[in-house]
């Protein structure tokens, strides 16, 4: 029995898909050299400096965690697929999805009434 246990652990982990994982593991360095490449590159100057854009990536990651171990996975799912579609896989998109995703799941139905307005 516990030969099957370690086992099916041992498969769970193999098979289990990245999603289920707290977040992806991005190198927040590269991200933040790309995008001053490409403020460069588009002859603008960069929204802020590498130092600048790790802390922030940083600080996102921080609040990630948190955030993602209560959202589904069909969420995080959807919400880091879109990022790597648009090439922009960073914890701070990632952060704005699941926040986003958190507002609209929590926001009244169109169409309902809370309990106070039915009164």
């Amino acid at each position: 029995m516990l030969r099957f246990s370690m086992s099916l652990g041992v498969l769970l982990l193999v098979v289990m898909p990245p999603a289920f994982a707290a977040e992806p593991e991005i190198n927040v360095k590269t991200v933040c050299n790309a995008r001053t490449a490409d403020a460069k590159d588009l002859q603008i100057p960069p929204d802020q400096s590498d130092e600048d854009c790790v802390r922030d990536e940083e600080a996102a990651r921080q609040q990630l965690g948190p955030l993602s171990a209560s959202t589904s996975a069909s969420i995080r799912n959807r919400c880091q697929a879109d990022a790597r579609s648009l090439g922009t896989l960073d914890y701070f998109d990632l952060l704005s999805c699941l926040q986003i995703a958190e507002d609209l799941r929590s926001a009244p139905k169109k169409g309902t009434q809370s309990m106070a307005q039915r009164r």
